[in-house]
């Protein structure tokens, strides 16, 4: 019977001091009950007294001893794990992201794996490859490589934060296209006539291209000349971190009368996690390709 479950090692330390591995069978020799019964408590199968159930527990706290979660989703039980796969989690507005949705999926009684692919479609494959393997319950992405064969491939529902990664794979996003057109705006009615937009990779179906194309044609309307500096994702860091991270990214934070447009993180990702979660039980139900968030404008004193 022990051979059927996997479990993580726990530290135990012998008379000299060499630590070896918890086995099952430690547990159920201490609790003095039979491996059966050790892993029909880890389960939650089958009827057991209180008292059976709680020595048990009470064998397992004084091991150390944690059951695998992959072991019990290889016997057809729920992981409970997600997988969270970002390209950039070093930057506030990532980091903020990240912080609500550990948050959220651990009130729904969740764990998460981060990924942080760093904008590299081998390690974003290999993140994805793991999860798989890791038969994760589910997946949000917000990683920029939709052309990826796993993204098909895996075996667990995806939802995705304001990228397009396949037709199938619902996005959860803030109205990028309002975004950029209110921006503009702002910037117009201010006086300003020279109105540029700093921007990285665009592709053609992804919903944060929005931002640009509004803010091209608000500047044209205007019988303006709109100006485009664009970053390649193979832009040296360096570079990336003294011209847009460590001015634009924090220039909220330490000049908070700064004029911003203001995305609804916490709203974004309660519906993320909402989303994901539902497909996870109800794999048949059916979703929409989009759900958009409203954004406003917070007026500071620079326009």
């Amino acid at each position: 019977m022990s051979n059927v479950y996997l479990f993580r090692k726990i530290d135990k330390e012998t008379k000299e001091g060499i630590k070896i591995v918890v086995t099952l069978k430690d547990v159920a020799e201490r609790a003095g009950v039979s491996i059966t019964t050790v892993s029909r408590v880890i389960n939650n199968y089958g009827s057991l007294s209180e008292k059976t159930i709680n020595k048990v527990h009470k064998a397992m706290k004084e091991l150390n001893y944690q059951p695998n979660s992959l072991a019990r989703s290889l016997q057809g039980k729920p992981s409970k794990i997600i997988g969270v796969i970002f390209p950039d989690v070093s930057n506030i507005f990532a980091g903020e992201l990240v912080k609500y949705i550990e948050w959220d999926l651990f009130k729904a009684g969740y764990k998460m794996i981060l990924c942080s692919s760093a904008d590299d479609i081998g390690k974003e494959r290999d993140y994805l490859r793991m999860l798989q393997a890791h038969q994760v319950a589910g997946v949000i992405s917000a990683a920029i490589h939709p052309e990826l064969e796993e993204y098909k491939l895996l075996n667990a529902p995806i939802v995705s934060f304001d990228r397009y990664l396949a037709q199938e794979i619902p996005i959860v996003g803030s109205d990028n296209y309002s975004g950029g057109k209110i921006a503009t705006e702002a910037l117009i009615q201010s006086g300003a006539r020279k109105i540029g937009m700093i921007t990285g990779l665009n592709r053609s179906n992804s919903p944060t291209k929005k931002r640009m194309t509004s803010f091209i044609g608000t500047v044209k309307a205007s019988g303006l000349t709109p100006y485009v500096l664009k970053l390649e994702p193979h832009t040296s860091e360096l570079l990336k971190r003294m011209e847009i991270k460590n001015f634009l990214v924090f220039i909220r934070k330490y000049f908070p009368k700064l004029t911003t447009v203001k995305v609804p993180l916490k709203e974004c990702v309660e519906l993320l996690v909402k989303i994901l979660i539902k497909r996870i039980e109800h794999p048949d139900y059916l979703f929409e390709n989009n759900y958009t968030l409203p954004v406003s404008l917070h007026r500071g004193e620079t326009c």
